[in-house]
């Protein structure tokens, strides 16, 4: 057996964490900015400290499509939050791991004893996705501007054509690879193709989610969601995605949305387009002592993996095997586990691919199968199908709340994993050290 790898030079802490409920798209602009978003999240995690913001060492945001406004928003939301000019922000982009790629940045300055107290998270308002003028409409204008005299002037307006009044819808763009020209559902479509997912699979996973979740609002099981006031007295208290009427029969009616004549994936069985921000702040066992903190977990491992963008939501079944090759580990001496539900249809590959002894033996190089998840370990309050996936923050969220579920069940090991456009995955694994 290999010897066990030391991930980090110095232990790296959560200490605390907050995020803004989920908001679900809704055709138009929704009521926050994704900087505005972060902030409200922040202000009243740093409020309960017993330090000042202006202490922190740095802050690490991660987002996806940041507005016109938000140029660097980590820096942004760092001076907005009362950081001071003195303390360093940037912002990491890492598609939908953008959020867990923070957390991995932050982690990483703290374990090199580079700094002892970081705020890192991710935050994203899908919905103010830019819609952007075409090529063609670009170069006329272009025309039109550098025109010199009357004629010249007339020539370009002249060459004016409908067709250029066609919009560029950036989150489309933004959800399709470029490489092998295919959206993100086609990607999930592949998957279902491939593991042989039944429509039936995928909708019963999806209603799970909305139950799951359902019952975890219920039950209080989100304490991490703060309240978020809008500028006009409005606010917003919980995810509001959760769909409590739906049924099998109603996620049946669902007609495909990638694959109009052959697939199976929906917008019923796949994660809920969204507005949202999730904040963590970490610390060393030096800022622990200093302020005296209290410890949620401790970070132990991150791992990353590349796989076909093809197939991109098989990236966390390449990046568990890392982490857990890494610490020694099989999979059932992991207690709970987050996978961001991308689709139905990714999670449920993954679980198949690892519970597959032919496909870990051909592509993970492994004897037999990398083992099983049992439902009850898995998601336990829903996942993105129902509570949303603003691609910057969804990487935050699960670690967020997968210390909930650990600290809540009294057990010590979990993995949030995650797939991410363009073909990777990204794992982490957290450890609860409070008395268990």
């Amino acid at each position: 057996m290999t010897e066990k790898s030391t991930t980090f030079m110095r232990d790296v802490y959560i200490v605390d964490g907050a995020r803004s409920p989920f908001l679900k798209a809704k055709g138009k602009p929704g009521p926050f900015s994704a900087s505005d978003l972060a902030v409200n999240a922040g202000k009243e995690l740093l409020q309960r400290q017993p330090f000042s913001p202006t202490e922190l060492n740095e802050v690490v945001v991660g987002c996806v499509m940041p507005g016109m406004e938000e140029v660097n928003i980590g820096r942004v939301v760092s001076l907005r939050l009362g950081c001071g000019k003195s303390v360093p922000a940037y912002t990491v982009q890492r598609n939908c791991a953008s959020g867990m790629q923070s957390l991995d940045s932050a982690a990483k300055d703290i374990a090199s004893g580079r700094y002892d107290l970081v705020l890192a998270g991710g935050t994203e308002a899908m919905s103010h996705a830019p819609i952007v003028f075409n090529e063609g409409y670009t170069n006329w204008l272009a025309n039109v501007m550098s025109a010199k005299d009357w004629k010249s002037k007339t020539k370009a307006w002249v060459g004016f054509r409908p067709s250029y009044l066609k919009p560029v819808i950036a989150l489309l763009k933004g959800l399709t690879d470029p490489v092998v020209n295919l959206s993100m559902g086609q990607t999930a479509e592949n998957l279902a193709y491939r593991f042989n997912i039944t429509r039936e699979e995928m909708d019963q996973f999806a209603l799970e989610s909305h139950q799951l979740a359902m019952a975890g609002q219920e039950n209080h099981h989100f304490a991490e969601v703060l309240s978020i006031y809008g500028k006009r007295g409005d606010f917003y208290s919980a995810d509001d995605g959760i769909r409590r009427e739906t049924s099998m029969d109603k996620l049946a009616s669902l007609k495909p949305y990638f694959d109009k004549k052959f697939g199976n994936v929906t917008a019923g069985n796949s994660s809920q387009v969204s507005d949202g921000a999730a904040l963590l702040l970490l610390a060393s066992k030096h800022a622990v002592e200093k302020y005296h903190l209290p410890i949620l977990a401790k970070i132990v491992d991150v791992q990353w993996a590349g796989v076909d963008p093809a197939e991109m939501g098989l990236g966390p079944v390449y990046a568990t095997h890392k982490l857990l090759q890494n610490q020694q580990l099989k999979m059932d001496e992991i207690d709970y586990w987050e996978i961001n539900e991308a689709f139905s249809a990714q999670v449920i590959a993954c679980l198949r691919a690892w519970e597959s002894d032919e496909y870990c033996q051909k592509n993970l190089g492994l004897e037999r199968a990398l083992g099983t998840i049992e439902r009850s370990r898995l998601n336990v309050d829903g996942g993105a199908i129902a509570i949303g996936h603003p691609v910057g923050a969804s990487g935050a969220r699960i670690v967020l709340h997968l210390i909930e579920v650990l600290r809540r069940q009294h057990a010590k090991k979990g993995i949030a994993t995650i797939c991410i456009g363009g073909g990777q995955g990204g794992a982490m694994l957290i450890e609860n050290v409070s008395e268990v």
